[in-house]
């Protein structure tokens, strides 16, 4: 039986027992992302995605594989060899998130010169009220 909060039937990601809001954490963590997007380019080795996902350390890198292999996004391929030889690729559900990663990418570098300057205008001293 799939578990969904709303009374329907259907997914509620905003209902905290809705099983999907725990795949969207994954997602959506610190380090997912930029995982993601890293393995959209290709196959790669464990110190390939760590040196290219610079600020992870090797803990969270292999935390945040284990998740998105459970999830289906990752797939994590060991090939007998001295030493052992293991890479990291996306799945075809992990493939069907890069229009929409790229899609986030894409919109903060377009917008991140009104990003820094609502940054600022942010801790910026407020005006007194007229």
């Amino acid at each position: 039986m799939t578990h969904t909060a709303a009374s329907d039937g259907r997914y509620d990601v905003l209902a905290e027992a809705c099983p999907t809001r725990q795949v969207v954490n994954h997602i959506g963590d610190r380090w997912s992302l930029l995982v993601l997007y890293a393995l959209e380019g290709g196959t790669l080795r464990f110190a390939e995605l760590r040196r290219a996902v610079e600020g992870i350390t090797q803990k969270m890198l292999t935390q945040t594989l284990r998740l998105l292999e459970r999830d289906g996004l990752v797939r994590r391929e060991v090939f007998a060899a001295v030493p052992p030889h293991v890479e990291y690729s996306l799945t075809p559900l992990g493939r069907s998130l890069s229009s929409r990663i790229a899609a986030i990418r894409e919109r903060a570098y377009a917008n991140m010169p009104d990003i820094e300057a609502a940054r600022r205008d942010f801790g910026a001293p407020s005006r007194p009220e007229a």
